[in-house]
């Protein structure tokens, strides 16, 4: 019997969008193990589905240790405008949510020091996302 891990590796590679965005949301708490990091670098970078690339940044986000944010910061230095646009999008559906997510604008801070240098400049980028966020004002409903 597969564990959740490997189960979630497999559905990484699915033809099936809903798999594949399923295998993000499952594998952002592993951020910090090797195989589940790679599977989720390459879930972030989807070519074939926007919304793998957003559902799996928005997941990494709400994790939002050090090891999930990294993996943004990394995608994100050597993401295309399009992909760039779908992970800020991703990281900034995790910040709004009502019931709040770990502070993602602090493992930036870290990842500032990160040996890196591509890390470095995501996680510059990141943290500029997170202070757009806290710069909108709330929305109302009428």
């Amino acid at each position: 019997m597969m564990s959740g891990l490997e189960a979630a590796l497999a559905e990484a590679s699915s033809p099936s969008w809903t798999q594949r965005v399923g295998a993000g949301r499952d594998l952002a708490s592993f951020a910090d193990v090797p195989e589940a990091a790679e599977a989720l670098v390459g879930l972030l970078l989807d070519v074939e589905d926007t919304v793998v690339t957003r559902q799996t940044a928005e997941a990494l986000a709400r994790v939002g240790t050090v090891a999930a944010v990294r993996l943004i910061a990394l995608v994100v230095a050597a993401a295309d405008e399009n992909q760039a646009d779908w992970l800020q999008t991703g990281v900034q559906d995790a910040l709004v949510r009502p019931d709040g997510v770990p502070d993602v604008a602090a493992a930036c801070a870290k990842l500032a020091r990160d040996k890196e240098e591509a890390v470095r400049r995501g996680a510059a980028e990141i943290s500029a996302w997170t202070d757009d966020t806290r710069r909108r004002p709330e929305s109302t409903c009428l």
